[in-house]
């Protein structure tokens, strides 16, 4: 838990939305939103209890230090963090050793979120790594000489076009690829994560998203996809993993954001979705949960708050008007900002308020966390 003197605090620009009341968390009637069990303590409300007690710790630190408007991200100690890692990271990473293209998507995500730039040497060495996860049966591996699988090739595909040059975009072969993306093609419009793999909406998305990125969508290649990721939306409003299964933060944007890039999502009942990703946000904590009934976690401010604009977007278009309403889009919002700039003031952020940082959470609470909810 971080001393009240480590918070960092600046006064808003002049463009920043002027506040006429004390933030609802630091309000007393806050207090009403934490956990009533009814007397009845169950292994889910003994550990939303911690959650809540450590939450509550760093609001109130906030409010004993609040002499200036808002709190600050801070960028510089964000980016130093993020350098280092390209270039070593500590053996806790070692688990992810089948992940690396996703440690450089991570962690250049990051980066592109802070407005940093990535030297041209960094770049290139990059590129030169990535290029050796790529299979010569098309699509990317966890690491050199590994299996393709849809989700390293996601990771791989979009840190090339973070990057951005005419040498990352030549590392693609975008036939290859598309080879790939049929071989994993299932009859029902699902896809494979990999060869004799499982089959779930992450698919979906990461085959729409990289085909889309390199332009090789072709008119056979999703057909029948949006149908089956609309038989994953199930009665809560959300997406589950497959359909029948309980609905999901992370399988949700999956299936949302699949479906925009294929244009074709008015295939979900949209208001459904909203309510139920509406009622993802924590009354106490600000943050979000992935599923009913589960704890905050830094990583869902992506995964959850990323809905919100391609929900805005798709209602928008339904002629729904302003469907996600300025009271939520301007108070809530700025609760998750609370929340994720509290929640690691310091440095980097992670999951929980108990957890270690790392790069995973330090790119899932940024984009869009911060940056959708407009956050500093």
């Amino acid at each position: 838990m971080a001393s009240p003197s480590s918070f960092t605090y600046c006064c808003p620009p002049s463009s920043s939305p002027v506040w006429s009341e004390p933030l609802y968390s630091l309000r007393p009637e806050h207090a009403r939103e934490r956990l009533q069990d009814d007397s009845v303590e169950t292994v889910t409300s003994i550990e939303q209890a911690k959650v809540e007690e450590k939450i509550q710790e760093v609001f109130s630190s906030y409010k004993f230090n609040h002499l200036v408007p808002r709190l600050i991200l801070q960028r510089e100690k964000h980016f130093h963090y993020l350098k280092r890692g390209l270039r070593q990271l500590t053996d806790a990473y070692e688990c992810l050793d089948a992940s690396r293209p996703w440690l450089c998507y991570w962690i250049l995500h990051s980066l592109e979120l802070l407005d940093e730039p990535i030297p041209q040497m960094v770049a290139t060495d990059v590129c030169q790594f990535l290029e050796l996860c790529q299979s010569p049966e098309g699509g990317f591996g966890g690491g050199p000489g590994q299996y393709p699988h849809l989700a390293p090739t996601y990771a791989a595909v979009n840190a090339l076009c973070i990057i951005g040059t005419e040498e990352a975009y030549d590392v693609i072969n975008r036939e290859k690829l598309l080879q790939y993306l049929y071989s994993l093609k299932q009859p029902d419009g699902s896809f494979l994560m990999h060869d004799g793999g499982e089959v779930d909406v992450r698919s979906a998305y990461c085959a729409a998203s990289v085909a889309s990125l390199t332009n090789i969508i072709t008119p056979d290649l999703f057909e029948g996809t949006a149908e089956w990721i609309a038989r994953c939306q199930n009665w809560e409003g959300g997406i589950g993993g497959v359909p029948g299964m309980e609905a999901h933060g992370g399988y949700t944007f999956c299936g949302l954001a699949a479906l925009v890039i294929l244009k074709k999502e008015r295939s979900l009942n949209l208001k459904s979705l909203l309510q139920w990703v509406t009622s993802r946000q924590m009354r106490f904590e600000g943050g979000f949960q992935g599923r009913c009934n589960k704890l905050v976690d830094g990583c869902y401010s992506f995964w959850q708050a990323g809905l919100l604009p391609l929900l805005h977007r798709a209602l928008h278009a339904q002629g729904t008007g302003n469907s996600l309403g300025n009271k939520y889009t301007r108070e809530k919002s700025h609760h998750i900002c609370v929340y994720l700039l509290q929640g690691c003031p310091q440095r980097w952020r992670k999951h929980k308020e108990e957890s270690n940082c790392n790069t995973v959470s330090t790119s899932g609470s940024m984009c869009p966390g911060l940056s959708t909810s407009g956050g500093p």
